[in-house]
């Protein structure tokens, strides 16, 4: 299984490598390993589209009209943020672990790639994934629960990838502290149910008191969130993006700081 993920397969044909020809590569064989294993195909694909339509009637008793939203505002970002949370994130702490076990992290440290690319690498199959989940589940909103066209489109685009960035460094850092693979599905709920309880997944930050509000709003994935709902809404006022997107990055650079300080490349003795 390990033998497909090795430094030389990021090599391009006829050519030296290069940093964009090493990282396609290694995510040629993770995609490989990926589609192998049902446990990973049933969290990547299947629960980030099935998570958001149990939340339907949830939205439909909540009083959304004095927050200037809708069931299929709600629901919208909570389908991004299920894939967020679930495609992206669980899915690639147990990736990550579960090559550092097999010792292909450290054999592929001793080749071409770089620690930043042999991350990047395993991590595009889920990341592409997340994005082809977004737009499945916008198209479905938008033709089920009627949600209008985004306002400010680039603020959704935008929320997205701090998203996906967000989701993939934390898993390498929830990585680095997980022991086995098979705790892998641990230590992530706690990110997950945080997430999804306060960060406006399961309930939009516009109906919560304002205290409880503002706490959340300092929550890892809330930035993401409030960009891409206010992306539909057009609502967010320029202070509010530049606290959002301020958050998110401060969020980022810790993120990658924890990643170079203690994610473990080999297995732990």
């Amino acid at each position: 299984m390990t033998s497909t993920l090795t430094p030389r397969a990021a090599r391009a044909q006829g050519g030296p490598s290069t940093s964009l020809s090493r990282m396609t590569a290694l995510a040629r064989a993770e995609l490989t390993l990926f589609a192998r294993s049902r446990s990973t195909l049933v969290a990547a694909f299947f629960v980030p589209l099935v998570l958001p339509f149990s939340l339907h009637s949830a939205a439909g008793q909540m009083n959304l009209k004095d927050a200037g939203l809708t069931v299929g505002l709600v629901m919208l970002p909570a389908a991004i943020g299920f894939s967020l949370l679930f495609a992206v994130y669980s899915t690639l702490v147990g990736v990550f672990v579960a090559r550092r076990e097999q010792l292909v992290l450290k054999r592929l440290r001793t080749g071409e790639p770089r620690d930043a690319e042999i991350l990047a690498g395993a991590a595009l199959p889920a990341v592409a994934t997340s994005l082809g989940q977004s737009l499945i589940l916008t198209a479905a909103c938008t033709a089920l629960l009627h949600v209008p066209a985004p306002r400010a489109p680039h603020l959704a685009v935008l929320g997205l990838l701090l998203g996906l960035a967000l989701c993939l460094t934390l898993a390498a850092v929830t990585a680095g502290l997980t022991r086995t693979t098979e705790s892998a599905q641990v230590t992530s709920i706690p990110l997950i149910m945080v997430s999804a309880m306060g960060s406006g997944i399961a309930v939009p930050l516009e109906i919560l008191p304002d205290r409880l509000a503002h706490l959340c709003e300092l929550l890892p994935l809330t930035p993401a969130l409030t960009l891409v709902r206010g992306g539909w809404t057009g609502e967010l006022s320029g202070p509010e993006i530049l606290r959002a997107v301020a958050v998110a990055l401060v969020w980022l650079a810790l993120a990658v700081f924890a990643v170079r300080r203690w994610f473990r490349w080999e297995p732990r003795r």
